[in-house]
Formats: C-alpha cells, structure tokens, sequence
C-alpha cells in the first residue's frame, strides 16, 4: 500500500469520527484503516472524534485505539475532552477501554477539574467515584494482571 493511501484512510477516519458517522468509521477501520495512525495535522481519530458520539469511540476503542494519547501541545486526552464537554457515556467507553482518569493536562488539570469546571455533575459524580474506587490502590495496574479478553482482572477481588 503506497504511503499515500494510507495517509488519505487516516484523513478519511479522523474526518468520519469528528462529524460522528458511526457507519463510515466502522466501515473505514473494516477496509484496514488504523485506529491510532495521524491525519495530516498529526492527530489520530480518538483525538478529533466527535465527544458526543459514544458509538465512534466504542468502534474505534475496538480496532485499537490507544485511549490514553494525549496531545503533544495541550497534553490533554480524550477523557478530558469527554469530561469538559459533559458526555458520559463517551468517558465511560474511554474508561472502560484503560483510559486513565488521574492525568493532568497541561493546565494541570485532572478530568473531573474540567467536568466540575463546566457544571457536569453527572460526569463529575462518576469520576470521583471511579477515582475513589482506586484510591489506596494507585497501584491497581501493577497488582492486576489481564484476563482472556484482554480486561484487567484485580486478583484481591
């Protein structure tokens, strides 16, 4: 595949996942398109998606998506654009895929600083609670191991 083509996929994705087409991304990752590769302004589709479509993130979390890029200048991720825009079924996708929530932004600020900021409570109510949840145990990554599909399983569950 000449370098072009593949340039021209990742245009092509990152365009269909910032207007939300949840059809034209599935169909653009099934023809081979890759999850993390950048468009032409160096951002990959989870970073330019349209936060409102929980659908675009599931797909693209499937094929790969690396949940926790964050933007070189800003270094903000896509749960912090989640959490400032107020779309929680989107953050929750994100979580649920690894996405760490305890990560500053350039601002120095944590996502649920951004939910809080913009009066999302619901989004805000769910980031404290999964941010309690492992508290005491910021060590629940090194204490977890992966199970058959890929999920963390905590073994002091």
């Amino acid at each position: 595949i000449e370098p072009a083509s593949m340039e021209t996929s990742a245009d092509s994705l990152a365009a269909a996942a910032a207007r939300g087409r949840a059809d034209e991304v599935r169909a653009l990752l099934e023809a081979g398109a890759s999850a993390n590769a950048p468009n032409r302004y160096g951002r990959s589709a989870i970073q330019v998606m349209m936060m409102g479509s929980a659908r675009v993130a599931e797909l693209l979390l499937l094929h790969g998506a690396d949940p926790n890029c964050a933007d070189p200048a800003t270094l903000t991720r896509p749960v912090h654009d989640a959490a400032r825009e107020g779309f929680l079924d989107t953050l929750v996708a994100l979580h649920r895929a690894g996405a760490r929530l305890d990560v500053r932004d350039a601002w120095g600020r944590l996502p649920v600083d951004l939910a809080e900021e913009r009066g999302h409570r619901d989004v805000a109510g769910y980031l404290h609670a999964a941010t309690e949840s492992t508290e005491g145990g910021s060590h629940a990554r090194a204490d977890s191991a992966e199970g058959p599909a890929g999920e963390v399983v905590d073994p002091r569950v």
